[in-house]
């Protein structure tokens, strides 16, 4: 994977020696990161670390992974992608017993202890010298020593405090928090919201989510199923789950009879969605890949965040919002700190059920944004700038 954006100037980020880095991921593999497709914040990272000038040689480190799990899918599961090993770039595959993290303090430390030790050693046999540390995973950017590393830096794509499926290590996180401060490590947040919940006392930045320009440039041809479809065609892509408020799903589809809205992503809560399944305007597709996704948001009308407000959405910086606007699309959207100020011109914001419908018809009648403002937005929000302000606070001493 390549980012094909216009070379940076040469001055713009420094000309410093390049540094070695270990990137720790949070609670994906190498390989659930290629079958999800690359698209989160942390995935985009491990790529772009590979490729970087300011960095020598990268080890990324998997979470821990259950022994027997991985047995069960060698023989049953999809194979595992190999990883694209070279001089400069290799993977740590961590096994143990258990599948989950412990939720207890002590029992985290020891863990992360654990695993420190196993980075430790394939870091030595890399030949890395006191390489730069990236954790997306909070226990290890808050409970790990790293005395034999370089700066340590926590990278947070949400308040991890306010998630709910991880509610049973939510005391750990706040412990882990606690540390970082106490030591003065660094952290990256994708909205001040996610920042804040960390409260760094060291260098610190917000910097959201980007885009992978050859993505966007000249989506494809997006699939009949879709296309044949009466307009406007509204569109939510995303995973279905229960942050997307049904009610405004249901008013906007009532508002547009004679339109089409369309909910496309992964479904992990079906049942969520039964009250719109009878309206005949509304399509529940699953997820596509990536191709089918850049392809399928360039033919849609209007780009939707119908999210609930709580702790956690406002602690987001939506991808999707990004990819709409890479494809052209006004957006409306619930007015969430992270969707607010990306391109407030193209944006239909509203304060909750009662006026969704209003911001819809909003983004309807501001149309689609002309060919040269879609390829500006592009570059000025590319991975690559994201990566390289990342870059200036995590090897900033701490």
């Amino acid at each position: 994977m390549s980012l094909a954006v216009e070379p940076l100037p040469a001055d713009e980020f420094g000309t410093s020696a390049p540094r070695d880095v270990i990137l720790v991921l949070g609670y994906t593999s190498w390989s659930g990161a290629i079958r999800r497709g690359l698209v989160m914040p942390e995935d985009r990272l491990a790529v772009w670390l590979t490729s970087s000038p300011r960095v020598g040689r990268v080890l990324i480190c998997n979470p821990y992974r259950s022994r027997a799990a991985k047995l069960v899918r060698a023989v049953t599961g999809p194979r595992d992608e190999p990883f694209p090993t070279t001089e400069t770039c290799r993977l740590h595959e961590p096994l143990r017993l258990r599948r989950q993290d412990p939720a207890g303090v002590g029992a985290m430390e020891r863990a992360c202890a654990a695993y420190e030790r196993g980075i430790r050693r394939a870091a030595e046999q890399f030949g890395m010298e006191r390489p730069a540390i990236i954790s997306a995973h909070p226990p290890m950017a808050g409970f790990g020593r790293f005395d034999w590393a370089g700066p340590v830096t926590y990278y947070t794509s949400d308040d991890q405090t306010a998630c709910p499926p991880m509610r049973r290590w939510w005391p750990v996180y706040e412990v882990a928090h606690a540390r970082m401060r106490e030591l003065g490590r660094g952290a990256v947040g994708l909205t001040p919201k996610a920042l804040a919940s960390v409260d760094p006392s060291g260098p610190s930045a917000v910097i959201p989510c980007g885009l992978d320009p050859d993505e966007w440039f000249t989506p494809g041809e997006a699939p009949s199923w879709f296309t044949e479809l009466p307009g406007p065609r509204l569109l939510y892509v995303g995973s279905l789950d229960p942050r997307v408020e049904v009610e405004m799903v249901r008013a906007t589809a009532e508002a547009y009879p004679h339109g089409s809205v369309v909910l496309m992503g992964r479904c992990p809560n079906p049942e969520h969605y039964d009250p719109i399944r009878d309206l005949p305007n509304v399509t529940i597709a699953p997820p596509v890949d990536r191709e089918q996704l850049t392809a399928i948001v360039a033919a849609a009308d209007v780009g939707l965040i119908p999210h609930v407000r709580t702790e956690q959405t406002e602690a987001m910086s939506p991808l999707k919002l990004f990819e709409y606007f890479a494809a052209g699309l006004p957006v409306a959207t619930i007015d969430l700190p992270g969707t607010a100020s990306v391109s407030p011109s193209r944006t239909a914001l509203a304060q909750g059920t009662h006026d969704f419908v209003d911001a819809v018809r909003r983004a309807v009648a501001i149309g689609r944004c002309t060919e040269a403002e879609r390829l500006d937005f592009i570059h000025a929000n590319a991975w690559e700038r994201r990566f390289e302000r990342l870059l200036d606070v995590a090897l900033e001493p701490n």
